[in-house]
């Protein structure tokens, strides 16, 4: 039977990556502007910049299909779905977290920015073409990538549910120091850089030469530019959790669900995101800028890695 208990701790979890998404995204450019020597804008930046978004008008182009309009709403829902599947606070599935395995997660992900890169096109724009067919390239490699990291962690716990993982490499240290865990490890790592857009080919910027993401959701503009902007700040608030709780730091998570072991997990979770940030902010900033069209350097390393862990799980 579903308690009460249960059902809020899965409404929290939802709660935290909707509240908290933005605040991860001002930590990191805070600590990018720390070492490029600059004062930054203030780790509360993305909330100040989301509230004036929501208080703007639309302006839509005049080629826009309803697909434009759709997008936005599709890929904030399956950012609020996502948490759902994965341990966010608590080391125990959760009443609704057998909808789906890490897998099903994965392509909820998946299913955002496919609709993003869609809309990109369904203007007509230049621009957004630009960033699309960039987007679609890189994901050439990135996506087999991930599905072969998620076939690596299926096989080293012989199940694909995120809380046997966590439980595995929490259980036995053995399995957390081997060749095949950190092979996975580092090739999520790079799936992170690329998926959050920090490889040295990306830019948050409006240049021309480095758009990508900026190009996709260029046309955009208001209450819909919102929410494609906290949509991508919740998917890189879920990969860190991912790569957190489940790979790199599964512990610090919450045994019974209680209100003083939910509150340590918020505090370790943070904790564990700023490690990882200075580790992303410090391999964006000390790189020099990659052509584009050397992109898949990063991506076969990352692509190796995941197939040298398949092999040591098979090995072991």
């Amino acid at each position: 039977m579903i308690g009460t208990r249960d059902v809020i701790l899965q409404v929290l979890q939802v709660l935290t990556v909707l509240c908290l998404g933005p605040l991860l995204q001002g930590i990191i450019v805070q600590f990018e502007e720390r070492v490029q020597r600059g004062q930054g804008p203030g780790i509360f930046q993305p909330y100040r910049d989301l509230w004036k978004l929501f208080h703007k008008d639309i302006v839509a182009p005049e080629t826009a299909s309803w697909l434009y309009f759709v997008t936005p709403v599709v890929a904030f829902t399956c950012m609020m779905t996502v948490p759902i599947l994965i341990p966010v606070l608590t080391n125990y599935p959760l009443p609704l977290s057998d909808m789906g395995d890490i897998l099903g997660g994965g392509l909820i992900l998946t299913l955002g920015s496919f609709m993003i890169t869609l809309a990109g096109l369904d203007t007509t724009s230049a621009y957004g073409g630009i960033g699309s067919s960039r987007a679609v390239m890189v994901a050439i490699l990135a996506e087999p990538t991930l599905i072969l990291v998620f076939v690596g962690i299926t096989l080293l716990a012989k199940a694909m549910l995120p809380f046997v993982v966590n439980h595995l490499l929490v259980q036995q240290p053995a399995v957390y120091w081997s060749p095949t865990h950190l092979f996975l490890v580092a090739a999520f790592f790079v799936l992170l850089l690329v998926e959050t857009d920090r490889l040295p080919i990306h830019s948050n910027t409006h240049i021309e030469v480095y758009m990508i993401e900026e190009g996709r959701i260029l046309e955009y503009s208001g209450p819909l530019l919102a929410l494609l902007r906290w949509a991508s700040m919740m998917k890189q608030f879920i990969l860190y959790t991912i790569f957190c709780n489940v790979l790199l730091l599964p512990w610090g998570l919450s045994y019974q669900g209680s209100a003083l072991g939910v509150l340590g997990s918020v505090i370790a979770l943070m904790l564990k995101f700023v490690l990882v940030a200075c580790a992303v902010v410090v391999v964006d900033t000390t790189q020099s800028r990659l052509r584009f069209y050397r992109y898949q350097e990063p991506l076969a390393a990352s692509f190796l890695l995941a197939v040298l862990a398949i092999i040591g799980t098979q090995m072991g």
